[in-house]
């Protein structure tokens, strides 16, 4: 197995945030339930929660450092390998939420981690999906039209499946030199809902109201959007995640938003009025005559909309100055001209820091 830096695809300085956003996006990409009978994926999709299950707790990071992949699982692990006792469906659980019934078993439309489907004997389980934005549709809001997959009630007449009893999975203990496994599976006979009949699954189109504002990993409620239930037992909800898209040119955080932008010298030295793209259209900006390179300047309320706040954040512009390079020889000259007319003198100081 490679590196875990490498399975998330982050730097091995990556703060913790970052390592959960890697993670919840090969979650995504590669869960078992949107690539059916794909070995490969189901793969990736154990690396990845393996990964995480390391990097994201501080002991367990910190020994890996110190003793390297290889060491790490032989010796720095609970177990010999990721079959240790890291189960993948309660790391999965543990970053988009859920658990039991309708938790992770249902995050694409019902099953578990192998696309088995599983119990529904207390009413429709939840349905969990995740909606990928761009900086411009959060910052406007948008309605977003969705297709999903779930139970609807069918012409049949449901009854309890005699294999399960009702309970819509099996359970088989298993021995090893680690003790006994419980390995709970969804019942063939009746695909884990524990009911012959009453259901079929479709495909229906779910209008999402998208608010201004929503971060990465936020989420709404459908209520009653999720599978329906056999009988007159309530229909699950539908949980929906926002996703946020890395943007093109802004940076964000929180309600603010972060562009740079670079400037000659000149204009650098003498000031300048420039147009600076926002997510509204451009707007007029004043450089001041000589700022200093990497200086923030603030333009109030070009930023996002703050969820739930009337106030908008702000949009900085952190200025780049270039350095003037190909110039012909009266540019030179010109510049010459001005060195010899400075006095400053060339002044060495304290690094105060090397990161």
């Amino acid at each position: 197995m490679r590196d875990y830096y490498d399975i998330l695809n982050v730097s091995k300085d990556a703060s913790s945030g970052e390592i959960k956003k890697a993670y919840r996006k090969l979650a995504m990409k590669y869960h078992p339930d949107k690539n059916p009978d794909n070995k490969q994926a189901e793969e990736k999709f154990k690396e990845a929660a393996e990964a995480y299950s390391v990097l994201s707790d501080q002991n367990k990071r910190n020994r890996y450092d110190q003793m390297g992949h290889q060491q790490y699982q032989q010796f720095g692990n609970a177990g010999p390998g990721f079959s240790g006792g890291i189960n993948v469906e309660d790391i999965f659980n543990s970053v988009f939420g859920g658990g039991g019934a309708g938790g992770f078993s249902d995050f694409f439309g019902g099953g578990d981690i192998f696309g088995n489907s599983r119990s529904r004997r207390r009413g429709g389980g939840n349905l969990k999906i995740s909606i990928p934005l761009t900086l411009e549709e959060i910052n406007s809001g948008i309605d977003k039209k969705i297709k999903i997959k779930r139970w609807e009630k069918s012409n049949t007449a449901p009854s309890s499946c005699t294999v399960c009893g009702g309970a819509g999975e099996v359970r088989r203990v298993q021995k090893s030199f680690l003790g006994q496994i419980v390995n709970v599976q969804a019942c063939n006979n009746c695909s884990g809902t524990g009911y012959i009949g009453g259901r079929e699954r479709k495909t229906v189109t779910i209008k999402v109201n998208v608010p201004a504002g929503v971060s990465d990993g936020n989420y709404m409620t459908l209520s009653g959007e999720g599978d329906k239930s056999v009988g007159n037992n309530p229909a699950g909800d539908l949980i929906v995640y926002f996703e946020e898209k890395d943007h093109k040119l802004f940076l964000r955080n929180d309600s603010d938003i972060y562009v740079e932008c670079s400037i000659n010298y000149p204009d650098a030295v003498l000031g300048v009025e420039l147009q600076i793209p926002t997510l509204d259209g451009k707007v007029k900006m004043n450089v001041p005559a000589g700022i200093k390179n990497n200086q923030l300047l603030r333009l109030r309320g070009k930023g996002l909309p703050g969820l739930n706040r009337s106030k908008n954040g702000d949009l900085y512009v952190r200025i780049n100055i270039r350095t003037m390079t190909d110039l012909n020889s009266k540019t030179k000259s010109i510049i010459e001209e001005l060195k010899n007319n400075i006095k400053d003198k060339i002044e060495f100081n304290k690094i105060k820091n090397i990161q």
